[in-house]
């Protein structure tokens, strides 16, 4: 999976900072450090599932985010990320991290 560009919603933005303290740059960074991506689950609509992608910052920060892959089916090589949440990973998802 290649992620090309986000789609932001203020409300997730704020959330990140509140909540996680983490920035939309380190997001960003995390998608172009060749992060690893997993399936989280099946979305409400058609070809819109929930992924995560863990890796790190260029600081060196172990992230987790969660996302919607959306593909722009006329450009067929936009892939979009509808991002939903980022959060430091726990100790267990950094073991796990580590040993793939």
């Amino acid at each position: 999976m290649k992620i090309t560009g986000f789609i932001w919603l203020e409300k997730i933005i704020q959330k990140l900072i509140w909540k996680h303290s983490v920035t939309v740059e380190e997001v960003r960074e995390l998608f172009l450090n060749s992060p690893r991506y997993h399936f989280v689950e099946k979305g409400d609509r058609k070809d819109e599932n929930v992924y995560s992608a863990q890796g790190q910052t260029d600081e060196g920060r172990y992230l987790i985010c969660y996302f919607i892959h959306k593909a722009d089916k006329q450009a067929l090589v936009l892939k979009q990320a509808l991002v939903l949440s980022a959060r430091d990973m726990t100790s267990s998802e950094k073991k796990r991290y580590g040993r793939k």
